[in-house]
């Protein structure tokens, strides 16, 4: 069996045998398939699709890369989340310590940033001495301690997705539906948590712009995970705006501080609370969402969460009293304010802009082996559809770039936004849930 076969049986939109998908996932997993032949594959992936029966053998293969987790020495009911990305999406942070409050166990392994969302490992390894690479054994350790524990990808689960998915960030197909949801599905299926729950972004800040194909993509996971006996749940979330007001690893990390202690922005808590209500109506603590929604709003008003990330962090190494002092730490270089000519009611008309412009100010990768500056990125001093003054400051840019290249950044942020004299409609957080 030779790659360019299977390379050129895909370029012309026919699917792969199991044997021929099994070939490829360990040809990727032991590199013994070079970089741009695996780079080729996913571009025709891109343009030609898979079908339904060639995913789900396409994402059984991945997962017999590697081994498969066992979760049975945990005890309790086991919550695993993802999210597709989005700008400023720091919900796992949240919703693990709110969940884990709640009486369930939320085990989660997850990403670095793609693309021009951020990783919640990204986020996670700016905290001193944090170890997001724990032994399974440690990882359920702290599970059953804290309850819940967040770690990078182990080398020996999914590794042949591991390496396309950084592959991806950097070659144009990170958008791909069929590599999206089996990058996701092989995951979590090998995690064997009791619930699976997914976040499927919509929006101009999201890979997927609008409802109808965050529906079908939201289907297709569901799909995916039902043909293993898996229970999934899947929330589509608008992303035509930014979540939160905070873009960038140490702001974000502020932020996810600020929501614990009730303090955070309204959009990010109500997602979080529909995720929990969710999660508590999987583990059948609750007979409707809405019973589920509520107990999550009273934990927001709670200081159990916030006690439960520092405990957490602690756990896994973490020096505690950095997250506490968070907000003294030492800015950006540059702080750059950007303001509006006009008043009227302020709209994020680009949002993927918005994300470019993070990455750009230092707060991703533009390549797979960027080193992302953990103090980079955007803090938002207006929200979506607030009325403001003219002059007033909608962002304010943290980089340490050099000031030569601070024009061009003006000039996107500009993109990002308008001003309009009469309140354009806005969208809820939540658009759809899928069962």
């Amino acid at each position: 069996m030779y790659m360019i076969d299977l390379i050129t049986k895909k370029k012309l939109g026919q699917s792969l045998t199991a044997e021929e998908l099994k070939f490829l996932t360990q040809g990727i997993a032991d590199s013994t398939i070079p970089d741009y032949q695996i780079s080729a594959w996913a571009m025709a992936v891109y343009f030609q699709g898979m079908s339904n029966e060639e995913i789900v053998a396409y994402t059984k293969a991945v997962i017999e890369t590697g081994e498969t987790m066992d979760l049975s020495q945990i005890t309790g009911f086991t919550i695993d989340k993802h999210s597709t990305g989005g700008v400023g999406d720091k919900t796992s942070l949240v919703f693990g310590p709110i969940v884990a409050a709640l009486g369930l166990k939320f085990a989660k392994i997850s990403g670095r940033g793609l693309g021009i969302t951020g990783g919640t490992i990204d986020k996670l390894e700016i905290i001193p001495k944090l170890k997001c690479d724990l032994a399974i054994k440690d990882f359920i350790k702290v599970v059953n301690k804290v309850g819940m524990s967040i770690i990078s990808q182990t080398g020996n689960l999914v590794p042949a997705d591991k390496k396309l998915y950084a592959l991806r960030d950097v070659t144009g197909t990170v958008d791909s539906f069929p590599l999206i949801a089996a990058s996701v599905m092989s995951k979590k299926i090998a995690m064997s948590a009791d619930l699976i729950l997914l976040d499927i972004k919509c929006g101009k800040g999201a890979f997927v712009a609008d409802v109808k194909n965050a529906r079908k993509l939201a289907q297709l996971m569901v799909h995916i995970g039902k043909s293993f006996n898996k229970t999934v749940y899947a929330i589509i979330s608008d992303m035509n705006k930014p979540l939160g007001k905070a873009i960038g690893n140490a702001l974000e990390l502020q932020e996810v501080l600020l929501s614990l202690q009730n303090q955070g922005p309204e959009d990010l808590k109500i997602l979080v609370n529909n995720l929990v209500g969710l999660a508590l109506l999987g583990a059948k603590k609750v007979s409707s969402l809405e019973q589920g929604i509520k107990q999550s709003e009273l934990m927001f008003a709670n200081e159990q969460p916030l006690k439960i990330f520092y405990e957490f962090v602690k756990e896994q190494g973490g020096d505690v009293n950095y997250l506490k002092n968070i907000n003294n730490l030492p800015p950006t270089k540059h702080i750059i304010n950007i303001t509006t000519n006009k008043s009227g009611y302020l709209d994020f008309i680009n949002n993927y802009a918005l994300g470019e412009l993070s990455v750009i100010l230092g707060g991703g990768r533009t390549t797979k082996t960027d080193v992302i500056d953990p103090m980079a990125g955007i803090y938002l001093k207006q929200v979506h559809g607030q009325k403001v003054e003219k002059g007033s400051v909608i962002m304010e840019l943290h980089t340490n770039k050099p000031a030569a290249l601070h024009d061009s950044f003006k000039q996107l942020a500009s993109t990002t936004f308008a001003v309009y004299d009469v309140q354009k409609d806005i969208k809820p957080i939540i658009l759809e849930i899928i069962m």
